[in-house]
């Protein structure tokens, strides 16, 4: 079957607009005939002139010929500028349909996608690409139908008043197109798409190297410390130079040509006339010497024209990797819990391209109100168990169950409500806290997100905030530390109120201060729910009613704090190098 051209997917996300960008490229097919017929009321000018000399008093056409060149010129503007207004409307829509389309399709995904792909590449994707798509139509199709009306009409022009002089303009501008042809062909594709991966890895790399330029500063490193921000630096450097290599003779050889088109025909003049010249052929001469600039402009047109084309497939084809990603399937019958246990049976799960299993015939049942906390080394597994509890992936073998249902037969939606998880990097937008905790229960009263902020210890933040609740955070609004976002975000949570709940290193970037005020709203926030806790600061963890030591994908020991302290396995041994390291303090000397 033969697959859609990019042309025609975009026009489909056109929808009616699709008529308007038709209609562009009429106008500036248009527009580009209309702009040659100036030359033709010049030829007129030059002419008379060459005519009447040296008597130019009796010249009568001249004046209405120049007006004719000048209203022809102006009309061709102007059919160009109707041209572009069409097709930017078009492109616009067709940018916001793509975006629109790829987001709508995002939210479907898995809940771990946007781990899995990295948030700055999905923007990237999703922005970057559909604004190369409103590039192309906006400009680039109207050039390249103007480009392309250009030279029809100009081979006209040119053989119409000496044929000999019209071919001898077209042989530099063949040689220039086979050249051009070259350059733009299946090898600028494959670069283009290398371009656009050295492109996309330098940018992943710089949002790493600004999030750890704390740490770079402090202990008075440079960006070589940051060895694949270098490297990937030097791949883009070593990349554009060898490309720019690769072009400079053919780019050197095309632009040679497509401006040295007047060294041909005053070449081929002094051969013609070397028994003597006539005002006619001399009248010919300095009108292809004037009109042949044109050929060089269509044809710099085309060439950016097939250059856009190729990254615009590279955009589509980028768009397309998060278009087809398939979104978990939802069960025609759903069913509901009948309370807040979780049951992981025989599970096992592998993320993409990873060379083992995260999770490997993992087992745990989990009673109704229970607390159980996962610590471990880290990469263990202990956040991908959590996270397929609340299905951000779904496993391959095994079952995960909540009330007695597996999740996969429980609705997204009555998932989403029974599940709420507060993960070790809350976020915020860019909104007021009202409206960042009403995001959690859409139809809640004022009344009720005050409470859930009371009983998240948020009072303190309110206090100092200059409009209280309804106070912007973030951009053109006030700045809250780690801890006081988490406060935030736990009284989202406490707002919606599920039954299980997962928490991720939930105080990772507290304080002392601010610790102890999530811990007081974590009392509150758990009590009668189910608990899983992920941590890494044992000290969290020794109230749970049931430690889970999760190592390598696989569950080593459960019990309690009490009973995992005296034995001699992993948790003893974390729980003996937490408390060196709790007491230990820096040695001050008094020399």
């Amino acid at each position: 079957m033969k697959k859609e051209s990019n042309l025609k997917r975009l026009l489909r996300y056109a929808g009616g607009y699709k008529y308007l960008t038709i209609a562009s490229w009429i106008l500036s097919a248009l527009s580009a005939l209309v702009a040659l017929l100036p030359f033709v009321y010049i030829w007129k000018v030059i002419k008379e002139v060459l005519d009447v000399a040296p008597n130019y008093g009796d010249v009568q056409e001249l004046s209405h010929n120049g007006w004719m060149a000048v209203v022809l010129a102006a009309a061709a503007i102007l059919i160009y500028i109707a041209a572009l207004i069409c097709s930017h409307l078009a492109a616009f829509r067709v940018q916001a349909n793509m975006r629109t389309k790829a987001m709508h399709h995002i939210v479907t995904l898995p809940m771990g996608f946007m781990d899995g792909i990295g948030s700055g590449k999905v923007r990237k994707i999703v922005y970057e690409s559909s604004a190369a798509t409103e590039t192309y139509l906006a400009h680039q199709l109207p050039d390249k139908a103007n480009a392309l009306a250009t030279p029809a009409g100009l081979i006209v022009l040119l053989l119409v008043f000496d044929w000999r002089l019209g071919l001898l303009s077209l042989l530099p501008v063949a040689a220039a197109f086979i050249i051009m042809s070259v350059m733009t062909g299946k090898q600028m594709r494959k670069k283009m798409e290398e371009y656009n991966n050295a492109l996309g890895q330098m940018a992943g790399e710089a949002v790493e190297y600004v999030r750890g330029i704390s740490v770079v500063k402090t202990f008075g490193q440079s960006v070589f410390s940051f060895r694949r921000f270098k490297e990937a630096i030097d791949n883009y450097e070593k990349w554009v130079i060898a490309y720019t290599k690769d072009l400079r003779f053919p780019m050197m050889c095309y632009t040679t040509l497509v401006n040295g088109i007047f060294a041909v025909l005053i070449a081929a003049a002094l051969v013609m006339t070397s028994g003597g010249v006539t005002n006619e052929f001399l009248l010919n001469l300095m009108y292809y010497i004037i009109i042949t600039p044109i050929i060089t402009l269509t044809l710099t047109k085309i060439m950016y024209a097939s250059e856009n084309k190729l990254i615009v497939a590279d955009a589509m084809s980028r768009i397309d990797s998060i278009l087809e990603m398939e979104p978990l399937p939802e069960t025609d019958h759903p069913k509901h819990p009948k309370d807040n246990s979780v049951e992981i049976s025989g599970v096992s799960f592998r993320y993409k391209d990873a060379g083992r299993n995260a999770l490997e015939n993992i087992s745990l049942t989990i009673k109704p109100g229970e607390h159980v906390a996962f610590v471990g080394p880290s990469g263990g597994g202990k956040t991908t168990l959590a996270s397929i509890v609340a299905r951000f992936w779904d496993v391959e073998n095994g079952s995960v169950k909540i009330g007695g249902i597996n999740v996969k037969d429980i609705s997204k939606e009555e998932l989403m409500d029974t599940v709420s998880f507060v993960f070790q990097d809350s976020k915020l937008l860019k909104t007021s806290i009202l409206e960042n905790v009403r995001m959690a229960k859409p139809d809640s009263s004022r009344e009720e997100i005050l409470k859930a902020l009371h009983d998240a210890q948020c009072d303190d933040i309110l206090e100092k905030l200059p409009k209280g609740v309804d106070t912007v955070v973030g951009a053109k609004g006030v700045y809250l530390s780690g801890g006081e976002q988490q406060r935030i975000s736990i009284a989202r949570v406490m707002l919606k109120n599920a039954p299980v709940l997962i928490l991720d290193e939930a105080t990772a970037f507290a304080d002392p201060d601010n610790e102890a005020k999530v811990q007081a709203a974590f009392s509150v926030l758990a009590k009668g729910k189910t608990v899983l806790m992920i941590a890494h600061r044992l000290s969290t963890v020794t109230g749970a009613d049931r430690i889970v030591v999760i190592r390598d994908g696989k569950i080593e020991d459960t019990g309690t704090h009490d009973q995992l302290k005296g034995k001699d396995g992993l948790y003893a041994e974390m729980w003996r190098q937490y408390n060196k390291a709790a007491k230990w303090k820096v040695g001050v000397s008094n020399a």
